[in-house]
Order: structure tokens, then sequence, then C-alpha cells
């Protein structure tokens, strides 16, 4: 039975929210405190579960990147990863290569953009990097343009699994699913997993 592997990225593969973190690279700490003020009243809901994580973070998407083209953001993920590699858990990304090396395939189950998460896997020397798939928040684009809206849904809880199962047609009892997470929006894909790990990689 073939294995598959699925890590969370914040939190689990890093040790910061990439999220904040990118906000902060492009816009500075100025940048970052105004939209975090301006949305406080969605953010401080979402947090109590009375308002949805997808709504509140495409608000501070919108608000900070419509009308960037594509070109200019995905040079920033690209500066910013390089830049932020020590957000990477040492041990998680030797887990990562370890599930590359053998031959398995590897999801990047991620609620961040794809754009910016996938770059921190392309600048790196994993083993067997196309057998490695990012599978993120995707952004909608139009005429080369950020329109602001999220052309998936946000990659959390639900949508985990939902993705995972688009990625992987094949009947679920023909592989072996190992998942890697650290927040109640991976508490879903955990569950689906044949095994489980919570927190890992802390040490």
């Amino acid at each position: 039975m073939k294995k598959v592997y699925c890590f969370d990225f914040d939190g689990t593969l890093t040790t910061a929210d990439t999220l904040l973190r990118f906000i902060r690279f492009t816009h500075g700490w100025g940048g970052l405190y105004k939209v975090l003020l301006r949305y406080s009243v969605q953010l401080v809901l979402m947090k109590l579960g009375l308002y949805p994580n997808y709504k509140a973070k495409q608000h501070v998407f919108a608000h900070l990147y419509a009308g960037w083209r594509l070109d200019r953001f995905n040079d920033a993920c690209q500066r910013f990863a390089a830049a932020n590699r020590a957000l990477l858990r040492p041990q998680g990304m030797q887990n990562v290569a370890a599930a590359l090396q053998q031959g398995s395939r590897v999801l990047i189950v991620s609620a961040s953009i794809d754009n910016w998460v996938s770059q921190f896997f392309a600048q790196s020397a994993l083993p067997h990097a196309d057998q490695l798939q990012v599978v993120g928040t995707q952004i909608e684009v139009e005429n080369d343009v950020i329109t602001g809206r999220f052309l998936t849904p946000n990659c959390y809880g639900q949508e985990k699994v939902r993705r995972i199962e688009q990625e992987l047609t094949q009947p679920r009892d023909s592989y072996y699913l190992v998942a890697y997470g650290d927040s109640k929006g991976d508490q879903q894909m955990l569950r689906y997993a044949d095994e489980a790990h919570y927190k890992p990689f802390r040490q």
C-alpha cells in the first residue's frame, strides 16, 4: 500500500504564521498594524467562531493585495521565502525529505496562499521534489492582476480533506495517509488520516 504524507505548513513546518510575516514583509510593521486594526472586529469574531475564517482572511488579503500585478506578487513571494528560511523547523523538513526519499507522495496542505508556500520548497534542495505538491489557498487573477478574491475556498478544516481527496483520486483504501498538523484547522485532516501527528517537530 502506497504511503501519502500530508503536512500542514504554518505552525507545523514553520515556527510562525507566514501570512502575518508576509504582510509585514510587503507592508512593514505599520501596514500590518493598520490592517489588523481595520479588521479587528471581524478577526475577534473569527477567533470566537462567530465569523467565517475565510471571509476575515479574504478581507485582509483584498485590502492589501487587490490590484497588484501577479508578477509583482510572485516576486515578493520569492524574496519572502528566501529571507525567511529560518522559519522552517529543521526536523519537519527532515521528515519531508525522508518521505520524498522513500518515494512517497507528499502534500503540503496549507491555508496560506500557495504562491509563497511553494517558494519555501522551490528554493530547497529536497530529493525527488517532483513528488511534492503544495495544496494551498489559491488566489483569483484576471488579466495578470490580483482581484483580491480567493479562487478556491480557504484551505482550512474540512476543506483540507476535500482538497486531499481531489488530489488523490484513487480509492481511499489504496493508500496509507500520514498527516501532521498543529491547530484546530487541521483536526479534520488528522482524523481522516490513518496515522496522525499533532504538534510534531517541536523538540
